[in-house]
């Protein structure tokens, strides 16, 4: 019997890609879903985690030990409750695969790196072709709220974020 679930694991600040590496020499099997993004400094990273500070792990944690994940260099710990390490459950995993894939199949993230004010263009959807104010980025970081000029007034639209780009200003 295979008791392997899967655990989340709390990292510090940058530090997913070293120990998603390390659990992998280990043969353990690991989730750490990223993206593309357009950043505004080309210089920046082009790949950003999709959940910054945490990555998964499928263990069977009464066989590896609790210690093996927890003092892993760069490592906070594990995510628990009342003391006791949290499992994610194999279907909330396979729902985040398939929507890190439908993402990244529309374009990755490309309203990475705006601030409220930025001017935007539409590119697709019922308003691709105007141009719109970014306004604020909403929960669950795929979708946007944009501010469109329509009969002389600004109306709130929201939209993908992968629906918009940054508009330079001349």
């Amino acid at each position: 019997m295979n008791a392997a679930s899967w655990y989340v694991l709390h990292s510090k600040p940058h530090k997913e890609n070293q120990i998603n590496a390390y659990l992998q020499s280990q043969n353990l099997e690991t989730f750490y879903p990223t993206l593309r993004v357009q950043p505004v400094n080309p210089r920046s990273s082009k790949i950003r985690p999709y959940f910054p500070g945490y990555l998964f792990v499928r263990t069977d944690l009464e066989a590896v030990g609790l210690s093996a994940l927890q003092w892993i260099p760069g490592a906070v710990g594990l995510v628990s409750f009342d003391g006791q390490p949290g499992t994610v459950p194999d279907h909330v995993i396979r729902e985040l695969r398939q929507r890190v894939e439908q993402i990244e199949a529309a374009g990755g993230l490309t309203a990475d790196g705006l601030k409220q004010g930025d001017p935007v263009r539409i590119t697709h959807g019922p308003f691709a072709g105007h141009e719109a104010i970014f306004d604020m980025r909403l929960s669950g970081s795929e979708r946007v709220q944009v501010l469109l000029e329509m009969l002389g007034r600004l109306v709130k639209v929201r939209t993908q974020a992968n629906a918009i780009e940054k508009r330079s200003v001349k």
